[in-house]
């Protein structure tokens, strides 16, 4: 019988690069581990409870002049279209969070990058470290595959 590995762990230093970035004592690791997911679900649910207040969306597509309009009621899985991933890069007192993201729009509002830093400060209970958060868009967009699916569980539900 063949060994199954994880094609993500296969990839990482050839073709992707890892998602974190730090380094901890062994006996401190797996709190680590537990303060990036906490981290990246708060991250998603900020992103899913704004989205519930303007369920109306414009997307532009770069390679052509076409806009598509979205008009729908928000599920539980649908903060995970905008997202293609999240980097956390930890020093010793700042956490720097990098979210990758395909359309910007929500996150560029006035106020809403300190409302985040707010939250996740309120979430990982860390009195000694402060946040940065940086947003990168996605050149092409749908390109991503959970963009991409999203977009074509959108198309054939209506």
């Amino acid at each position: 019988m063949g060994q199954k590995i994880n094609p993500l762990g296969f990839r990482l230093g050839t073709t992707q690069k890892h998602h974190s970035f730090w380094f901890a004592q062994p006996k401190n690791y797996s709190e680590g581990l537990q303060e990036d997911k906490k981290i990246r679900d708060c991250i998603k649910n900020y992103i899913q409870k704004n989205r519930k207040k303007g369920s109306n969306r414009k997307i532009e597509s770069e390679s052509s002049s076409e806009v598509i309009t979205h008009n729908r009621k928000m599920d539980s899985g649908s903060s995970s279209e905008v997202i293609t991933h999240v980097e956390i890069q930890k020093e010793i007192d700042t956490i720097h969070v990098i979210i990758h993201i395909g359309f910007p729009n929500l996150l560029k509002k006035k106020g809403a990058i300190e409302e985040l830093e707010k939250d996740l400060q309120k979430e990982i209970n860390s009195v000694n470290q402060r946040f940065n958060i940086s947003i990168e868009k996605v050149k092409e967009p749908y390109r991503q595959p959970n963009i991409l699916a999203e977009y074509i569980a959108f198309q054939l539900k209506n």
